[in-house]
């Protein structure tokens, strides 16, 4: 494993068409930058190119859980529930400032399914991973007796409360990158993959940056643009690939809160989907997803009427809120690129990944990734390389199973500790800014606090310029959109007033 030896930084000036790579990654989702996270702690020399922001598309418009996938069990995807539940573990480890435990309570009133058979499915999601730190599923005779019901409709039902984690996906996204960075890869942003061709030993590629087309030789090019995977492959000359990705839209609305508490609800529908209720923001309450299949090319989603109508529905439903459109504060659609089963309904589409290796009589590789979920990505990293190191004459060492990410060096990954330690230090600042900034940067956020917590100019509505001048320098943020909805959710909290001042100090 590569020590890191630098704070990663915006690289939109470097040079890149003067070195051969062993790597090119495109694509900055999650994939994209997991992978690159572990070839460059390998040693590997390494080149990711996103044509926009990291985690843009798909990599945030995620439900933001790390789970096992307890509905998967349906399709028989042990494999998949089994990995990612051991990966759930993890990854908490990893980043106990963005990933955190929660309860879900799934209430078994309106269930198509009967009990037995849900308590069955959550024995098997508690042992099937080797669960050590969350805890085991329980009952609740009454939800109408208990506190967890607060909000529901009235009327007695039984429900399970059994466990998964929280994590805030775009922030996953960008810490594997800054941690790549700092480990020697090159990270570009806004940066276009245009084609490439193979040579005898390397990939001739052509991107495109500033108006400018550059040309970069690699030994391996890593197609991980997630929606765009086909586009990618029909830029590459004399690609063979024979896997097909089918597009599948994701929808959720954000409404004021709909009941009190830390828990979340998994709500059973009709046609045997489910659809959570999850805190949001301290605030609100997340609604979603939906499963829509998507036959346009890819591209930045929105979410329809009709979604909008069986979300809402579903909140009508359960909640004793009467909820419309206009109570709706945000919305947000991704398109998963979920590997082609040829399964009958959107629903049912494997959310197990599928790596399709191309490499013909010795000529430089091309490895394309299909499908996965944010949960799997670390270990779909490991079994990329496990499959190129051969190519690139490296040992495959695995090595990012127990090193923390960016920030996530809190100790015995002990967050309130940690909160309490910033409010002791920097005790002129706000309990609640601080708990914002623990959770968005873990120990990183002492980068930008420094010795005395001076936060420079302020922008309104706690934020302040260390903050922004930390984003754009480290973490690859030029636009407002880019801080106010990737890398925090800052944008449901501030107003017109604070917006004008970072987009003119910003230079939009």
């Amino acid at each position: 494993m590569q020590t890191p030896t630098a704070d990663p930084a915006n690289e939109a000036s470097a040079s890149v068409s003067s070195e051969i790579y062993d790597v090119l990654i495109v694509g900055g989702g999650i994939n994209g930058a997991g992978i690159a996270r572990d070839a460059a702690g390998r040693g590997l020399k390494v080149l990711l190119v996103e044509k926009e922001d990291l985690a843009q598309h798909t990599s945030s418009a995620s439900t933001k859980l790390i789970h096992g996938g307890l509905r998967y069990l349906e399709y028989y995807e042990f494999r998949l529930v089994r990995e990612a539940l051991i990966e759930r573990e993890r990854l908490l480890n990893m980043a106990p400032h963005i990933i955190w435990p929660l309860s879900f309570v799934l209430p078994q009133v309106r269930s198509p399914r009967p009990s037995w058979l849900v308590r069955l499915g959550l024995f098997i999601y508690d042992h099937l991973g080797g669960r050590k730190k969350l805890p085991a599923t329980r009952t609740i005779p009454d939800l109408s007796t208990a506190f967890e019901g607060n909000g529901l409709k009235a009327g007695s039902a039984r429900a399970f409360v059994y466990s998964d984690c929280w994590v805030e996906d775009s922030r996953l996204v960008v810490l594997n990158a800054m941690d790549a960075a700092a480990r020697g890869a090159k990270i570009l942003t806004r940066t276009r993959f245009e084609g490439a061709s193979r040579g005898d030993t390397t990939w001739s590629a052509r991107i495109s940056r500033n108006g400018q087309v550059e040309n970069v030789q690699a030994r391996l090019i890593v197609n991980a643009a997630g929606p765009w995977v086909e586009d990618v492959l029909g830029q590459v000359v004399n690609n063979k690939g024979e896997r097909g990705v089918r597009l599948i839209k994701g929808s959720h609305i954000v409404l004021p809160r709909l009941f009190e508490g830390d828990h979340a609800f998994m709500l059973q529908k009709d046609d045997k989907r489910i659809v959570f209720a999850i805190p949001y923001e301290g605030e609100f309450t997340l609604v979603g997803t939906t499963d829509i299949a998507w036959e346009e090319a890819p591209g930045a989603a929105r979410i329809s009427d009709q979604e909008v109508e069986y979300l809402l529905q579903t909140v009508r439903d359960y909640f004793e809120r009467d909820c419309g459109a206009d109570d709706i504060v945000w919305t947000y659609s991704g398109i998963r690129p979920l590997y082609d089963d040829r399964a009958a309904s959107a629903s049912a589409v494997t959310r197990d990944y599928v790596l399709d290796f191309n490499q013909d009589d010795g000529a430089p590789p091309l490895l394309s990734i299909f499908g996965g979920k944010i949960t799997t990505y670390r270990k779909l990293a490991e079994h990329a390389l496990e499959m190129i190191s051969p190519s690139l004459s490296v040992p495959d060492q695995p090595w990012t199973a127990s090193e923390p990410l960016p920030g996530g060096d809190i100790a015995d990954a002990d967050f309130e500790a940690f909160l309490t330690e910033l409010v002791d230090r920097y005790g002129q600042l706000s309990k609640e800014m601080l708990r914002r900034y623990a959770r968005a940067y873990g120990t990183c956020a002492l980068k930008f606090l420094g010795v005395s917590g001076d936060l420079g100019s302020h922008f309104g509505d706690d934020v302040y310029q260390a903050e922004i001048d930390y984003l754009v320098s480290q973490e690859w943020a030029v636009s407002a959109e880019d801080i106010l909805f990737r890398r925090s959710k800052l944008g449901l909290h501030i107003g017109p007033d604070t917006l004008a001042r970072l987009k003119e100090y910003l230079g939009e």
